[in-house]
């Protein structure tokens, strides 16, 4: 059995568009004739370039080759070029790659991936949701509007979540880490003390901030945090700095999170050694896929840390989530979009099943998803924006920052 086709699709989400502006898919047939579906989460380039890499990657360093080697196909791509470092466009390209050979290798094996990484820890994985607006619901309001928030995170307790995820600290700019406004502060001390009354002790409060604040603001926005006790406080200062995690995890007594901009062990095995973090947040569509994941969080066990794996993606990733958090023993809980989002089970026919706060470890073959390919090409990116992009204006101190949210303009 050897790797033989590839095929790539941008596939953008119908409106509100929860999981950013487009999802990249890669198809990949063996010569054999098994299918097997992966997710790139990378967009430093824009889709037809990302499409250019992927290809590159496929046929200079996987093609021909056994779905099997995946430790070989990793080293090739990890050393291309004379690197061997983490490259988040050549890895996240390879990320995809690699998680189709796992969905390839499950159903030539007829066994779900999670039976091919140590078998099944976990027949339930607790997961969380971002807190987002109901369709009538002006989004623009609900992003900065403590009140709507809370309600949000009500509704979604009586769902039967057990931890909620909001992010009203203001904007992430080009231009690094700023000091908060303190108009930003205080918004996020309220939706703290709004969100915490709602919930009670039904659930976790996670604080989600996208490495926006110098080392001094994010250990003052920490400290005004710390009486709602969250469960964690992700990513406060920008990820090109991993020495001062430790800084801030000196000053605030609240767990520290972070991992969806990192790419391969070595950050993360950079990071762990540093100290600071126990929470770690690899995005596996582009950490290097599920194997360079497995790898991290072996490492993470040595230094009593949790995988809490991300998504602000498509279906697919999400998928290789779940059988990652399958199959290791120190996993916190994976995000989900909503009760996973409803385009992302309509891409995947409904095949996996979110239960009363818990997503169920799939038991079909490979990922266990059934890809809709029609309704994927029915919905092409055309444009070539990028899947998230950021802020460059700087922070208004003076007239206040009404953060966007999560769902990209198109």
């Amino acid at each position: 059995m050897k790797l033989r086709d590839l095929d790539v699709l941008h596939v953008a989400p119908p409106p509100p568009g929860w999981g950013g502006r487009y999802w990249t898919f890669v198809k990949v047939t063996t010569d054999d004739g098994i299918v097997g579906w992966g997710e790139c989460y990378a967009s430093t380039v824009g889709p037809k370039a990302m499409t250019a890499v992927i290809e590159d990657v496929f046929a200079r360093h996987m093609e021909g080759e056994s779905p099997e080697n995946i430790e070989l196909m990793f080293r090739r791509a990890y050393s291309a070029g004379f690197s061997q470092r983490p490259d988040p466009t050549v890895i996240g390209a390879f990320s995809g790659l690699e998680i189709a050979c796992w969905d390839i290798l499950g159903k030539a094996r007829n066994r779900p991936v999670w039976a091919l990484l140590g078998g099944l820890m976990n027949a339930r994985i607790r997961s969380y949701t971002y807190l987002y607006p109901e369709p009538d619901e002006d989004a623009a309001e609900f992003w900065v509007n403590a009140d709507m928030t809370a309600q949000a995170a009500a509704r979604a307790v009586a769902q039967g979540f057990t931890a909620v995820k909001f992010d009203p600290a203001g904007p992430y700019t080009i231009r690094g880490g700023h000091h908060p406004a303190m108009s930003d502060i205080s918004r996020s001390v309220e939706f703290c003390a709004k969100i915490r009354a709602a919930v009670g002790d039904r659930a976790d409060l996670l604080f989600g901030t996208h490495g926006q604040f110098n080392t001094p603001g994010a250990i003052r926005l920490g400290q005004a945090l710390e009486p709602y006790s969250p469960l964690w406080y992700e990513e406060p200062i920008p990820p090109d700095n991993l020495a001062e995690f430790a800084e801030v995890a000196r000053h605030v007594r609240i767990p520290l999170s972070t991992g969806e901009r990192l790419t391969t062990k070595a950050e993360f095995g950079a990071l762990l050694r540093l100290g600071g973090v126990k929470i770690l947040q690899p995005a596996l569509g582009r950490v290097g896929g599920i194997w360079e994941a497995k790898k991290i969080a072996a490492i993470a066990e040595i230094y009593n840390a949790e995988m809490a794996p991300h998504l602000y993606a498509g279906p697919i990733e999400w998928a290789a989530n779940i059988h990652f958090a399958a199959s290791i023993p120190n996993i916190l809980m994976a995000e989900t979009i909503q009760t996973g989002g409803a385009f992302h089970l309509a891409i995947i026919r409904n095949s996996i099943t979110w239960e009363d706060g818990y997503i169920i470890a799939p038991q079909a073959p490979g990922l266990g998803i059934e890809v809709d390919e029609a309704l994927c090409r029915a919905h092409p990116y055309t444009g070539n924006r990028l899947h998230l992009e950021m802020q460059e204006d700087p922070c208004d101190h003076r007239h206040g920052n009404r953060f966007g949210g999560g769902a990209p303009t198109q």
